[in-house]
């Protein structure tokens, strides 16, 4: 079983910052893409954020410029520095791994969410 953990989700004040963590535990053979996305109240799930095994990224347009992804292979960990934080950024975010089990086959996994709240 593989467990993806969520930390750093926090009421924060417009122009703000935040760092989001996602950290991949239990039988984690590697990992290829990691992601974050995010659902608002009310709202479908988008994609916010995406960084795949060699590093390479790609942004949501209302994300480019203000978040940054990373990922610590060594750790399984995923991280997303979100500055100048909106109020429309207000929501769950949510990490996603695919990730290799023992037979070498991939499989998708979503953690549970981290409440960010933008707000004054």
């Amino acid at each position: 079983q593989v467990h993806l953990a969520e930390s750093g989700g926090d009421l924060v004040q417009p122009g703000g910052s935040l760092r989001l963590s996602c950290a991949a535990s239990g039988t984690v053979f590697g990992i290829n893409t990691m992601a974050w996305y995010r659902q608002a109240p009310g709202k479908q799930r988008e994609l916010v954020a995406v960084v795949d095994s060699d590093g390479g990224t790609d942004y949501q347009d209302s994300a480019k410029g203000r978040f940054t992804i990373s990922r610590d292979n060594a750790q399984n960990t995923v991280y997303l520095q979100m500055n100048s934080l909106k109020p429309e950024d207000t929501a769950v975010y949510v990490c996603w791994a695919d990730v290799k089990d023992f037979t070498g086959r991939y499989y998708p996994y979503w953690g549970q969410g981290t409440q960010v709240t933008v707000s004054s």
